[in-house]
């Protein structure tokens, strides 16, 4: 009868053992992601998501309809290739002609480290300020281009929310881009 009390005892400890590698003390970037995915993610090698890979869809959005009037353009993203991750904030840029401008990241929210598998969606936000039409301060864009942490490549589309106000200058605009975040479910 002996036996059986440290049969319990050695099981007990292995499955204490096994349950020490699931929590977030995996993950050494800071991550805000709960739960294990994130030290996952880590752990399997999972690669940073790729324009290519993504399907990417603009707005609808809430335009700002007269100068001076705040919008914003929610941008979903669909992962349509293997599980990556992301995390930050993605990077865009206006265009005008031959001018270009960054739009800021809203530092106001810590960024979390998401895994997407194929399917998986995950969103951000673009806050801007409607410009005057020909003020010296106003780009008239026409393109904006998204791009995702750790990659030069872009992808273009068409900047339909009328003038961009700047905040001192058109090489500035009063604009501004949240991280990522889970979409869905």
């Amino acid at each position: 009868m002996r036996a059986l009390p440290i049969a319990v005892t050695v099981l007990a400890a292995a499955l204490a053992l096994t349950s020490c590698d699931g929590g977030g003390s995996g993950s050494s970037s800071g991550s805000g992601k709960s739960g294990d995915s994130a030290g996952s993610a880590k752990k399997a090698g999972v690669a940073a998501c790729v324009i290519g890979d993504a399907g990417i869809q603009v707005g609808p959005a809430n335009a700002a309809t007269a100068a001076g009037d705040t919008g914003n353009i929610p941008v979903t993203l669909t992962n349509k290739g293997a599980q990556c991750t992301l995390k930050g904030f993605p990077g865009l840029s206006v265009q005008a002609g031959g001018t270009s401008a960054d739009i800021a990241a809203d530092k106001s929210a810590a960024p979390e480290q998401l895994t997407l598998a194929k399917g998986d969606t995950a969103s951000f936000t673009i806050t801007y300020v409607r410009g005057a039409t020909g003020d010296a301060k106003t780009l008239a864009v026409k393109t904006l281009k998204i791009g995702l942490p750790g990659s030069d490549t872009t992808r273009s589309f068409p900047w339909s929310y009328g003038p961009l106000a700047g905040k001192g200058s058109a090489s500035e605009p009063n604009a501004s881009v949240t991280p990522f975040q889970h979409a869905g479910d």
